[in-house]
């Protein structure tokens, strides 16, 4: 298991969303000085998208080698391609349309339109993740340098929900996801052992919607009942709040809110 998570909690949304844009830039530029590419796993929902958005307007989105950068998808909704609740389709709308990518670098989950049911689907993209593994990933997935997850009021991360049965997988990396709680009941999700493969987890949480699940994961509770305790990075695992977010924990627990 990683070392304790470091917790960043930020005035207000606005602020963490400017913040983990400017963080992620530097992890991504440092990442491609070091080994030519750089391997990001994006989050959908509203922090991820907002990250995403002050990604866009960031002046130092211009350091990074846009085509030289890998992205994958943490979760998917099981929709038809092009529908507005992808968080593929969202992802475009905020940065992806706009920064030149090379697609055969963009790895989305597969939509619903195609010739798959959701747990095919999920086989695909697992097999999509092994082919891009190299041996020095030693397993399945590749390393990815920075895993994205929004943390859910109920504690879920990607589809990732407590007690659901994706939560318990600890062999396949890529599951199908029947009856979530939260529409669409279908989705695809990364597993637990796919997002501890990533060098860093990043876990985003802002507003007072989301201060007992921060509360419930940060306090040692078992990933089966709060499965954002169970998401942990190889080499760090970085929680960024908003201070509504971070309400209910100890203050020990983070240094002062940033100005």
């Amino acid at each position: 298991m990683s070392a304790a998570p470091q917790l960043v909690v930020h005035r207000d949304k606005e602020l963490m969303a400017q913040a983990a844009a400017a963080r992620l830039i530097t992890k991504i530029v440092d990442a491609q000085s070091a080994r030519g590419c750089a391997s990001v796993v994006l989050t959908g929902g509203r922090n991820g998208n907002g990250l995403l958005a002050a990604l866009s307007s960031a002046p130092a989105k211009d350091a990074v080698d846009w085509s030289r950068l890998d992205l994958w998808w943490g979760d998917e909704r099981f929709l038809p391609d092009g529908d507005p609740e992808r968080n593929y389709t969202q992802a475009k709308e905020a940065l992806l349309d706009s920064v030149p990518l090379n697609p055969a670098r963009v790895h989305p989950m597969p939509a619903s339109d195609g010739v798959y049911e959701a747990d095919a689907a999920a086989a695909q993209y697992a097999a999509e993740l092994s082919a891009a593994a190299g041996p020095e990933d030693h397993g399945p997935v590749p390393t990815f340098d920075v895993l994205m997850l929004g943390v859910g009021p109920d504690t879920h991360v990607a589809s990732l929900f407590p007690e659901l049965p994706a939560v318990r997988e600890t062999e396949r990396t890529v599951v199908g996801v029947h009856g979530a709680p939260k529409p669409p009941p279908t989705r695809i999700t990364l597993t637990l052992p796919a997002i501890r493969a990533a060098r860093e987890v990043w876990l985003l949480a802002a507003g007072e919607d989301k201060a007992n699940a921060a509360a419930i994961a940060l306090s040692g509770a078992g990933e089966v009942q709060a499965p954002a305790a169970g998401a942990y990075g190889r080499s760090r695992t970085l929680w960024l709040l908003d201070a509504a977010a971070a309400s209910q924990l100890p203050r020990d627990l983070y240094p002062p809110a940033s100005p």
